[in-house]
């Protein structure tokens, strides 16, 4: 069932939604409030955008364009009427098709920054999954994976462009890994807990094309209090 409700924290920003399908998530708030956007930035990609949250955050912060490329048809069609809801069609640009054709079609050295919410679990043959589901694509790396991502990053991105994405810490240094061997230097990396004395279950880390050696690690991000609640820190985003 659609269902259209306000974006988390942006009373102004409305997004259509699927009850069927996967609902963006904190990860998809964190993760456009933690990429590094500048003035002098013109073009931005999100790799996978789902129903467009990144983009529609991304918009608020800046006047570069967005391009959002989803895969999946019955999301892209989402994605496109949240844009229009919003009256964004000017800034944001929703694209139907997979990012490992669609990136081959692009000049290099092409965006200045790239962002991606992408699969956090490896797929395996012997893993019982349906290929063509929703959550299956949107959970699994059955049709893009770590090496996939910044390999496609290394020719979109121009020189000293930046990567943010949000995954999983038990694949912190294999992202480093991908990173480092596509020329993508590791620039900032955050951990986000669910409570303090509990393990990190989220992580955001921004590499750089061609950057200088140097790794900064941010304070981390408590969500929830002991109660349940959500931190002070998290409700910034959802004022």
């Amino acid at each position: 069932m659609r269902v259209t409700n306000y974006l988390l924290g942006y009373k102004d920003l409305k997004i259509i939604q699927d009850s069927d399908m996967f609902n963006f998530s904190l990860d998809s708030v964190l993760l456009p409030n933690f990429v590094t956007i500048n003035k002098k930035i013109g073009k931005i990609l999100d790799i996978g955008c789902g129903n467009a949250p990144i983009p529609l955050i991304l918009s608020t912060k800046t006047n570069a364009h967005i391009i959002g490329v989803e895969i999946q048809k019955s999301v892209y069609e989402l994605a496109k009427e949240s844009i229009k809801i919003n009256n964004k069609e000017d800034k944001i640009t929703i694209i139907n098709d997979d990012i490992k054709d669609y990136y081959k079609k692009c000049e290099t050295d092409t965006f200045d920054v790239i962002t991606c919410n992408p699969p956090f679990f490896k797929y395996r043959e012997s893993s019982n999954l349906n290929k063509s589901d929703y959550k299956t694509i949107a959970r699994h790396e059955v049709k893009l994976n770590l090496s996939e991502l910044f390999m496609i990053a290394k020719k979109l991105l121009k020189n000293n462009g930046v990567i943010a994405i949000v995954h999983r810490p038990e694949r912190f240094l294999e992202v480093v890994e991908e990173m480092k061997k596509n020329n993508i230097e590791p620039k900032r990396v955050q951990f986000i807990y669910p409570k303090r004395n509990m393990d990190s279950n989220i992580m955001l880390i921004e590499g750089s094309k061609n950057g200088n050696p140097g790794l900064k690690v941010l304070p981390p991000i408590y969500t929830h209090l002991d109660n349940g609640e959500y931190t002070d820190e998290v409700k910034k985003y959802f004022e």
